[in-house]
């Protein structure tokens, strides 16, 4: 089946690192732009980064940028989002989605359409 299923998540302390994974089901992601996204209760789902097809271009939500990065591994098929330095404002439950099969991308939902479940991550002492 055509899925995505985010992975990773967890309770972190203020300056901690945590990887999540985004595992691709059905398609070969490195053909879509594949976005992070987040979302903290009471507050709209906001973009955090996405890659473009091929790995040609990738964006950052400016709060994020120099802590997070967004990478493929084609042999697994799966795309990861690697987050240092984690403060307390980056509290969400965060999302992966497949996008267009662009060679550009921008952080922005509507152009998103299939979506994986969720994974929570905590960032408190």
């Amino acid at each position: 089946q055509v899925q995505l299923v985010e992975s990773g998540g967890g309770l972190v302390q203020p300056g901690g690192s945590l990887r999540l994974s985004c595992a691709a089901s059905g398609f070969n992601l490195d053909s879509y732009v594949i976005g992070w996204f987040r979302q903290a209760p009471g507050k709209e789902r906001e973009g955090v980064t996405c890659i473009s097809s091929s790995g040609g271009s990738i964006s950052y939500l400016p709060s994020v940028k120099g802590r997070f990065t967004i990478s493929r591994d084609n042999g697994k098929n799966t795309v990861y989002l690697q987050m240092n330095n984690l403060k307390p404002e980056d509290t969400a439950v965060y999302y992966c989605a497949r996008g267009s099969r662009s060679y550009d991308c921008r952080v922005n939902p509507t152009e998103f359409g299939l979506w994986g479940q969720g994974t929570q991550v905590t960032v408190s002492s």
